[in-house]
């Protein structure tokens, strides 16, 4: 009779301590939960954050229009297209070779140099192919400032483009020719 009672007894404490580990082992899995889903809310919402910061349709297609404005002044002759995309202000650069040293240099080119480029570069209709190649990737646009690359027939161009007043504006622009031994 004392076996059947110890051994009752030892039952009783294993379920004890069963139901015990089973509400532990529970509560462990509610707070794992609570804290994943405390997580995911707070990545949504920066996620969420970060998009209604980030490009709209429009914002994408009015840079793209600029880069457009940009390299197809060159092409038709046009340097009123090249005003309307260019910031007063804005700034070309490349590195280019000293022929006589052959030491590189950055050499710049401004504004009012570039809408005379676009008034005379092409005058012959001869600088392009009939259908030039102009190729516009947006690398990154984020509130009012954008990254691009143009791809053109014979180089490339990395801009940056800004969103002044409403307005997005070519600010700088870094290129080189495909062949860097033409610099």
């Amino acid at each position: 009779m004392l076996n059947r009672k110890l051994i009752a007894n030892l039952h009783a404490t294993n379920h004890i301590k069963n139901r015990s580990a089973f509400k532990t082992e529970m509560l462990t899995n509610q707070k794992s939960i609570m804290k994943q889903a405390l997580i995911f809310t707070i990545f949504l919402s920066f996620l969420l954050n970060f998009v209604a910061q980030g490009q709209t349709k429009q914002d994408s297609s009015d840079v793209k229009q600029v880069a457009l404005d940009y390299i197809e002044s060159q092409h038709n002759v046009k340097p009123e297209q090249f005003e309307r995309a260019a910031h007063p202000r804005m700034v070309k650069r490349t590195f280019w070779t000293n022929k006589k040293t052959g030491k590189e240099y950055l050499r710049e080119t401004f504004t009012d140099a570039m809408i005379l480029l676009a008034e005379t570069y092409n005058t012959d209709k001869e600088k392009f192919p009939e259908k030039p190649k102009k190729e516009i990737i947006i690398l990154d646009l984020f509130d009012k400032v954008a990254s691009v690359k143009l791809i053109a027939d014979d180089w490339i161009d990395y801009m940056h483009i800004v969103k002044l007043n409403g307005k997005w504006q070519l600010v700088n622009v870094l290129w080189q020719f495909n062949d860097s031994n033409e610099h």
